[in-house]
């Protein structure tokens, strides 16, 4: 099955139990499997949220920010597993908000959930609120993400970081060549940077802080055991890459 939304070039499709938002293209810009609506069907998506796996995650984060909709897969699920944070979601193209209240389940705003239509560059670079976690997934149809990936971005990010924050980026399409996106990331947060192996689909998900962060195997293990017990969200196999492509060193994990 496969749907276009009037006057726009965003397209629906489902397989197998699978609905997917395309922009006018063939890339995947998003994926809920219909049958679980708040789980995370990527896995780009789940390692985007292994910041839970470096902090306390019954406290943390607080304030979440979201520069990029999508098919509001990683907004249902801080909506819905972290009661204790209240989000912001930014998203230049009303059409895809609107898409994903229709198509992919996604809350109404509330006093926990606010939606900002504008360019997430702009929104970044204003001054406002701190916050604990910015995720970071904004693509147009080609896969491109345009000032999203730049130094003066980055810096903007981390003058919006609470002290203990962490910002989280999706290098889709870069998995091949992520090497000057991630140089731009260490230089804005002074080193404090890590990426994760490259996923399946060529993703490669990095992480930076506002300060180092050091954090046992053990403790990561422990976690991640508690995270899908507690959100269903299963951050084990992460772990066990991160282990395997020894990033791990010493039993530590070092951001």
């Amino acid at each position: 099955m496969r749907f276009t939304m009037p006057s726009t070039s965003i397209d629906i499709s489902e397989e197998d139990g699978v609905r997917y938002l395309h922009f006018g293209s063939e890339w995947v810009q998003g994926a809920m499997r219909i049958r679980r609506p708040v789980d995370l069907e990527l896995a780009y998506t789940r390692e985007m949220m292994a910041g839970l796996l470096l902090r306390d995650a019954t406290r943390w984060p607080k304030k979440i920010l979201l520069i990029g909709l999508g098919a509001a897969s990683l907004t249902k699920f801080c909506y819905w597993k972290l009661p204790h944070s209240k989000l912001r979601v930014v998203e230049i193209d009303a059409e895809v908000v609107a898409a994903a209240r229709h198509f992919f389940k996604m809350p109404d705003t509330d006093r926990r959930l606010g939606i900002t239509i504008g360019d997430g560059v702009e929104y970044i670079c204003q001054d406002g609120p701190a916050f604990d976690y910015i995720l970071v997934d904004g693509y147009d149809e080609n896969a491109r993400v345009g000032a999203l990936d730049s130094l003066p971005f980055y810096q903007a990010c981390r003058a919006r970081l609470a002290p203990e924050g962490l910002v989280s980026v999706n290098l889709f399409g870069r998995s091949n060549r992520y090497g000057p996106s991630l140089k731009r990331l260490a230089e804005a947060f002074d080193g404090r940077t890590l990426a994760f192996p490259s996923c399946d689909s060529g993703n490669v998900v990095a992480f930076a802080g506002n300060t180092s962060t050091t954090v046992e195997l053990a403790q990561l293990k422990e976690r991640a055991a508690a995270l899908r017990t507690n959100t269903g969200l299963d951050l084990r196999p992460t772990v066990k890459r991160l282990v395997a492509s020894g990033l791990v060193e010493d039993g530590l994990l070092r951001i």
